[in-house]
């Protein structure tokens, strides 16, 4: 185990909870000291009160409270979608050695841009409410793979259970309502003006719920010196297409990091 390069936190992306990074940690359990915390307003997170403009820094502000929990200053950050954003904004506090965020939310070019991703999300949200209509379609791989289209190019290969588990926690995510209503007044996330660590932006070339041009390239815009990568054949949360080819992005990124990094 690496643990002399210290600790692995993943931070999950908006709706979910750290069981989304289950099919990676086997790998990243034998060679780290991973953290897996499930972020706050989240279903099985702490709770989260603030105003809806200040849900993304309020959830920064509980994730460092959570860190400082397990005893950790600095640790490397792996977050996916808005987990990948928090961990930026923890990174700008000086809380990580590295980051790979993984198609990370929190930037967009345009206001259409951003009303597109808020539809997206109010639907889904919508989706997770009718369970038991839901849960009969999703028995089908085929219909699982096209209901599951703008998670993962592969949803199919989720077990029923792990279906379930992904549609008690949209329906579960407290916070949603609020993040999406305090999006536009919060804004996209603050260019910075150098990097105090090593960061990876690591985007999924099949990824329909933050495509690319329309998502990424703002984001690489905000992230001077950032190293950026292309993963294959992969949607939003590649964790479920392909998880060792994530399992391979992060650790090759975290072991070139000079020890004492951040």
């Amino acid at each position: 185990m690496s643990a002399a390069r210290g600790p692995i936190a993943l931070l999950h992306g908006a709706t979910s909870s750290s069981k989304a990074w289950n099919t990676v940690l086997p790998t990243l359990n034998r060679r780290y000291d991973v953290f897996v915390p499930t972020l706050a307003g989240h279903l099985g997170g702490p709770e989260l009160t603030v105003a809806p403009r200040h849900i993304v820094d309020g959830i920064v502000d509980s994730m460092c409270r959570q860190l400082d929990d397990a005893g950790i200053h600095a640790a490397h950050l792996v977050g996916n979608s808005l987990g990948g954003w928090v961990a930026l904004e923890l990174a700008r506090r000086g809380r990580a050695r590295s980051v790979v965020a993984l198609s990370p939310a929190g930037a967009w070019n345009t206001r259409r841009d951003l009303n597109r991703l808020l539809r997206l999300f109010r639907l889904g949200a919508a989706g997770a409410r009718h369970t038991d209509k839901t849960r009969t379609l999703v028995k089908y791989a085929a219909t699982r793979r096209m209901m599951l289209r703008l998670m993962a190019e592969h949803g199919d290969r989720l077990t029923l259970d792990q279906v379930d588990a992904v549609f008690d926690d949209m329906a579960g995510c407290a916070v949603l309502t609020d993040l999406l209503a305090g999006a536009r007044e919060r804004g996209p996330i603050m260019r910075f003006d150098r990097l105090e660590c090593p960061v990876r932006i690591a985007w999924g070339m099949r990824d329909r719920m933050l495509p690319f041009m329309r998502y990424g390239a703002p984001m690489v815009s905000a992230l001077p010196g950032a190293e950026l990568v292309f993963m294959p054949n992969v949607g939003h949360v590649p964790m479920i297409d392909d998880p060792h080819l994530v399992s391979r992005v992060i650790q090759e990124f975290v072991d070139a990091v000079p020890a004492g990094s951040g």
